[in-house]
């Protein structure tokens, strides 16, 4: 998360981004934008609201050696030397241009900006902003035409949000820079974060509470909805969350021991552990700090309706892990041979 009560905009700069596959070509500027009191006012929030949500940091990354990163080569020039800015900015988009290697990469506005001021962790940084404006809105504009007032429909970016964004700040740990990313046009995320900028997530709390938590997710659905229901579902999925809030150090063993009540269930879940690892390409580690803002954040996304095909809904607390267990019970009907829920409580609220 960054904040941007002290942020400034130094250098801005729009570019056209191709499609290298469609043979639209580039089209670069050659003078920074002047921007007027109202448009800066508007641009300045449109394009770093979106970060200050971002709980998650990328690093660099390369096969080979982080120095032939493009995007990270391009930032360590920029920061270094801002009279270049221009030039850069071209390449970045050129970059860009390279990865559209299908019909489906939009093309689109590319605004490159220098920030300065930006707060993060305490730190105050100057940052390399790059944004894409894929999806273009209608507007109606009126105008004044023979002393009577016409409209027309005329197509403008939309001050909502931003489709493609990253902040790289001008700061670093052992891993490297610093860099926030956004993507609300998550059609093909291969093209942005693993073609363009080649980031990989932070080596941190974050990305472990994230990983394991994912973990948890998936296990819910494709192993206990599918072997014991979804009263069950949301039981684990309530109780996850509950051992994440309790708990300022993940263990994996004392977290099968708390979650689960038999040895089956630690066999399943210890084998869809090694499963997701393999397919996520990664090693979810034994023991992990927790991030508290990543819990918050996840657990906001977790469902937790059990859907009837009678169409009926019930909707469980996932503040509360023990109430399904003490005040829902499943059942079979013999007589309508059907399923049912029964629902204990003292007063309707």
């Amino acid at each position: 998360m960054i904040s941007r009560k002290n942020a400034s905009i130094s250098k801005f700069i729009i570019h056209k981004v191709g499609n290298k596959f469609n043979d639209t070509k580039n089209a670069f500027s050659e003078k920074l934008v002047d921007f007027d009191e109202a448009s800066y006012d508007l641009m300045l929030p449109f394009l770093l609201r979106p970060f200050g949500s971002v709980v998650q940091s990328y690093r660099f990354n390369h096969h080979a050696n982080i120095a032939l990163n493009e995007i990270n080569s391009y930032c360590t020039q920029l920061f270094n030397d801002e009279d270049s800015f221009i030039d850069i900015s071209k390449h970045i988009v050129t970059h860009l241009y390279e990865q559209s290697s299908s019909a489906q990469i939009k093309t689109g506005d590319v605004l490159v900006v220098m920030f300065e001021g930006i707060e993060f962790r305490d730190m105050t940084t100057n940052a390399l902003g790059i944004f894409k404006i894929e999806n273009k809105v209608n507007f109606f504009q009126t105008y004044l035409e023979n002393n009577s007032y016409d409209v027309l429909v005329q197509k403008g970016i939309s001050s909502k949000k931003v489709d493609k964004g990253c902040l790289i700040l001008n700061q670093s740990d052992t891993e490297g820079n610093i860099i926030l990313s956004v993507d609300n046009n998550s059609y093909d995320a291969q093209y942005w974060l693993n073609h363009f900028l080649n980031i990989k997530y932070a080596d941190d709390a974050n990305n472990h509470t994230q990983q394991y938590i994912e973990l948890c997710k998936d296990f819910s659905t494709e192993i206990i909805k599918t072997s014991y229901g979804a009263q069950e579902q949301n039981m684990f999925l309530a109780k996850t969350i509950d051992f994440f809030k309790e708990n300022e150090v993940v263990n994996v063993e004392r977290f099968k021991e708390e979650l689960f009540e038999n040895e089956k269930q630690i066999r399943e879940f210890e084998n869809y552990k090694k499963e997701f690892e393999g397919e996520q390409n990664l090693v979810i580690r034994n023991q992990f700090n927790v991030a508290e803002a990543v819990v918050t954040k996840e657990k906001r996304k977790i469902k937790t309706d059990i859907k009837l095909d009678t169409h009926i809904q019930i909707k469980l607390d996932i503040d509360a892990p023990d109430a399904s267990s003490e005040y829902l019970e499943r059942g079979y009907d013999e007589e309508k041979k059907m399923h049912y829920y029964k629902v204990f409580f003292n007063a309707e609220n």
